[in-house]
Parts: structure tokens; sequence; C-alpha cells
């Protein structure tokens, strides 16, 4: 798939998440990127945040922003959308002049200067005051330039806004093609070894005769340290842990006492780290002629992420750690399989075998779990009640569109096949577990965001024995889609509604809803119809506003996107009054 046939991709899946008339297609595209950018861990948990205003002769803008869990590090978004329909260049001008405008704002806010000048009531007031009060522990600042053109820069030179560095990035359809379009948006994560390691990694490199190549080396601590400094929960995207605490004796603490204490010995006492790579240049190292690795290009740490992550907080945390005299055990798998699916599969099983000795859940190695499986099978298999039309379960990244580009072969085809499996019953891994949650009554898991309530609803489908649960059936599978479609359905009437905090919204509200009604709710009927009654959709509109006050009053001048994340928040939520449902709901049994 060309740029110009994902652009078009893009704008249909844009204009999917609206409803008719419907004037918000910015606030959409940039949900959908920042979204994007949240699950390949390029930034943290996304908010929408719409602004735009003028505090004296200063335009300010601002579109949504992610905060992470320790307050530590800020990303701001700023979206530049033209609606285009084929590949437009967007001059540096402009990305220049929203990369300005989001600036000022963001310096008025650590001047505490902007939360005066806002309604004390608004969403960007409570962003303002938490940016006050935040700003001088921040670590790191991002500014990303949003937009569904083409730019010519990609990045802009480093500002300092007060005391503070600020990095400057455009996320540009260019770059969200080279992402999407081959499920591979680790492409980006490359590592030249002249550059943080003054030269070739030394390595023994074996040749493999199947679908990968191997190499055995020894990382400094420091190159290690600056990759994570630079991509941060990127280089884990494939791991099967998140990074454990290093507070009390457990094995990050071991850890990080060793790097203090004895760092000589800690290429003896530790178990090493496994790599896997979509490129690798290899080239002589040393004087002896030797092998060794130039750069490595996609490269993911499948299990070791605990030791590096722990090799950056402790360098962080005290700096007189002398990483010098550390190297880390290193094992390097290149792939040699382009099919994404497979990729991810192989991947996959490194993952188990690699982190075997820790006792790994099969709950944590998602892709290959027979639920995800099963769903996919089903989604080939089940069509639409017109007999012609199917949902697609995206059970590998990028699987959708190597489907339009495998079987759509001539126009007929592939317009045929978009008839059929239109972008706006594409269902992703998070998707699914985002909406099954939400009917499960746990809008508070629902907003700790995409990957936490993806952890958990994995957890919650593997039983206390261990063994894997059963799996679904076609009527449970055509369940899930219409919990899905009313989900959908809802944030399309919401969004306009409500100027931040939407997703909080949507999640409670489903949830409420399924509170309310689901025992009565046909399933059944929605998925005959792949419709949503007016009715319904109008009582969760009445719902909807109930549930916003709620959230607002029960925050307490907290900010509601991290109240929501509260079992307190879901409680006083759940448990507040609210009008009863309308009477003339047709899928009301």
């Amino acid at each position: 798939m060309d740029l110009s046939e994902f652009l078009r991709e893009t704008q249909s899946a844009v204009k999917a998440q609206m409803r008719d008339g419907a004037l918000y297609e910015e606030l959409v595209f940039c949900s959908i990127v920042m979204e994007h950018m949240s699950d390949i861990g390029m930034t943290f948990e996304p908010v929408e945040c719409h602004f735009e205003g003028k505090v004296g002769n200063a335009n300010l803008r601002l579109s949504g922003y992610s905060i992470s869990e320790e307050g530590d590090q800020l990303d701001l978004f700023v979206s530049l959308y033209a609606n285009a329909e084929e590949p437009t260049a967007i001059p540096d001008t402009e990305t220049k002049t929203a990369v300005e405008q989001c600036l000022r704002f963001l310096s008025l806010c650590a001047e505490g200067k902007m939360a005066p000048k806002l309604d004390p009531t608004s969403d960007v007031r409570s962003l303002a005051e938490t940016l006050q009060a935040i700003y001088d522990d921040l670590e790191q600042i991002r500014v990303y330039v949003i937009t569904d053109r083409v730019a010519k820069s990609k990045s802009f030179k480093t500002r300092d806004i007060g005391g503070k560095a600020v990095r400057l990035e455009v996320m540009d359809i260019q770059r969200l093609h080279r992402h999407w379009s081959e499920g591979k948006p680790r492409d980006e994560l490359i590592v030249d070894f002249n550059l943080v390691c003054g030269g070739p990694l030394p390595c023994v490199y074996v040749p493999g005769e199947s679908d990968y190549d191997y190499a055995l080396t020894a990382i400094p601590a420091e190159a290690l340290r600056l990759l994570y400094e630079q991509f941060g929960a990127r280089l884990l995207e494939a791991n099967v842990r998140s990074f454990l605490s290093v507070k009390g004796k457990g094995v990050n603490a071991g850890i990080q006492n060793t790097l203090r204490s004895a760092p000589e010995r800690f290429m003896a006492y530790n178990n090493g780290i496994v790599i896997v790579a979509d490129k690798m240049e290899l080239d002589k190292a040393g004087g002896e002629g030797s092998t060794g690795i130039l750069w490595l290009k996609g490269l993911q740490i499948v299990n070791g992420g605990q030791t590096t992550a722990s090799i950056y907080f402790t360098k962080k945390k005290f700096p007189e750690t002398d990483l010098s005299r550390v190297r880390v055990p290193a094992k390097i798998i290149v792939m040699r399989d382009e099919d994404s699916a497979k990729e991810e599969a192989l991947v996959s099983d490194i993952s188990r075998y690699a982190n075997s000795q820790n006792a790994v859940r099969q709950s944590d190695l998602s892709a290959n779990k027979p639920f995800h499986v099963e769903i996919e099978k089903l989604s080939r298999s089940v069509f639409c009640p017109d007999g012609v039309g199917q949902w697609f379960y995206e059970r590998a990244a990028g699987s959708y569109n190597t489907l339009l580009t495998r079987d759509g072969t001539t126009p007929a085809k592939l317009k045929a096949l978009k008839e059929a499996i239109p972008i706006a019953r594409r269902i992703t891994k998070t998707d699914l577990a985002k909406y099954i949650t939400a009917w499960e009554k746990k809008p508070d898991i629902v907003s700790l965001g995409s990957q936490k309530n993806f952890d958990r609803f994995m957890a919650m489908l593997t039983p206390a024995d261990g063994q894997e649960a059963p799996l679904p059936t076609v009527a449970e599978y055509k369940a899930m889609i219409a919990k899905a479609k009313i989900y959908r359905d809802a944030q399309k009437i919401l969004r306009p509604m409500f100027q931040a905090f939407q997703a909080n919204v949507v999640a409670y509200t489903v949830s409420l809803l399924s509170e309310k009604l689901s025992h009565r709710i046909d399933l059944e009927r929605v998925w005959n119809k792949q419709a949503v009654s007016p009715q319904l959709l109008a009582q969760i509109a009445v719902w909807a506003k109930e549930v916003n006050e709620v959230l607002h009053a029960s925050a307490g001048g907290k900010m509601v996107s991290e109240w929501a994340k509260r079992p307190e928040c879901k409680d006083a939520v759940m448990g507040a009054r609210y009008s009863a449902a309308a009477t003339n709901i047709p899928e009301l049994k």
C-alpha cells in the first residue's frame, strides 16, 4: 500500500469514527495518532485536550497531552489537520508556527500565568495548574506536531523553556505510513555502535539456516543507558514483562546494588539480555580483524528489560555510578521473515523460552494466545447477516493492510474487499480488550490506558489454575462484536459533546449502561442489524452528561484523567443516582 492509498485509508478511519455532520475530524485524527504512539511506546496514555486562544498578542494552541505515571515526563501534541485526500506537503514554517504556539502555552503554564486566565471549571485550567505544579520536577518534555500532510523536517532544534530542554518532533502522514503499512513502527529504532561505542561491537556471528541469524556479544552498559534514554519503553515493546520497581530486595534491587558496589562483577552475575532485530550490518572490529556489529535496525529487547531499565534508572538516581566497567552479555537474533504474523509469533516464542527461568505466565504472550488465534479465525469465517460483510480482527499489527495488499490485486478486487471488510470493522487486540473490560463494568481499568488495560484483560482470561480458558464460540464472538459496536457508536456521539476526557466519559458511560441494562440488552439484535438504535444512543447521551458531571464533581479538582483510574472514582460514579432509562429502546428485552 503506497502513501496515497494509506492516506485515503486513514481519512476513511477518521470518518468511520464520526457521526454524520460532526465537525471534529481534526480531534479524531489526532486521537488516532496519539493512541498509535501510545501503543508502540512513543508516549504515555494520551488525553485529548483542545485549546486555541490568545493571551495578549500570543496565539496559543494545544490538541492533547500525556504525562508519565511518575509525573517526570511530559508530551504535548498540536494537530495540523487538512483532511487531505492526496499526499500534500506542509511547509516547515507552518509546523514551526504550531510548535511556537504550543511552546507559548507550555511557558505560560510553567510560569503560573495561564491558569488564572482560564475558566476555573474548564479542563484546560486543570491541565495548566498541573503543569505549573510538576514543571520543576520534569525530566523530559517533548512537543509533537501531528499532521495528515507530508513534512520536510521531522524534528527541530531542541528549545529551552524555563530552564528545561524541550524536544520538538513531527508525526506526519509519511512517518505514520512507515509505522502502520508494514506493522513495524520499531523501524525507527536504529543503533549505530560507532556513535554509542566508538566503533563496531565485537561479536561471534552465526549465520542461520532458517528464519533468523544469530550473534553473541557484550554491550557496554553506557550504550544500553543511552538507548533507553533515547527510546524508552519502545525498546521493550516485545518484552513479556513491564519494568519492576527497584524497591525492596528483588531482582532489580540486586542489579542496582551490583552496578554501584561491584560493577566489574556485573558480567559474571547477570544472565544477560536477548535482542531481536530486523537488520544487522557487520564490519571489522578492533585491530585483529574480528567480526563486529556496525548497526542494528528495528531492535527490541525481549528478555532483559529489567536489566536495561535498571541500568538507566540507577545512573539517573545515583549519577556517581560508574558504568564504564560494566558489560552486559547479549544474544542478538536477526529476523528474516517478512510476514508480520509469523514474525510476531516467533518473537513471542523467543520471549517465552528466553524468560522461562522467570515463570512467565502464558497470559503474558498475547498474539499467540489461543484466545486471539480463535478470534482471528472466527473473524475470517463468520459473515455479517448480509452474507457478504465481515469484521477483521487484527491479531498481528499491520495484518489488515497486508490483507488489502495480498488480496486486492486489482482495483475491482480491492474495492470489493474494502466494501466487505471496511476499515470501520477492523478491531485490534487492545480495542477488543477495552470494549469487553468496559462492558464488565471496570471503567477504572480501561482508564489506565490501552496497554495496562490489555494486561489486566489477559490476566482475566487466565483461570487461577493456569490452564487456558475455553475458546470463544460463534455466539460469543457475535456478542463481542455487538459490544464493540455499542462502544464505538457511543464514542461517535459523545466525542463532540465534551471538550476533554472523552475517553473516560465513554468508558464510564458504557460501564454504566452495562450495569443498568446489560441483562436486558439484546446483543443478538445489535449483531443482526449491525447497528445501534437512535433510541439507545439517545439514552447513552443522556447518561453521559450525568456521568461527566459526577466525574468532575467527585474529582475534587484533580485531573479527571488521573482520577478516573482509581477504584474510588469507579465507586463514586457507578454508585451515583441517574435518571431512569427510556422505555422505547428497541434493544431492551
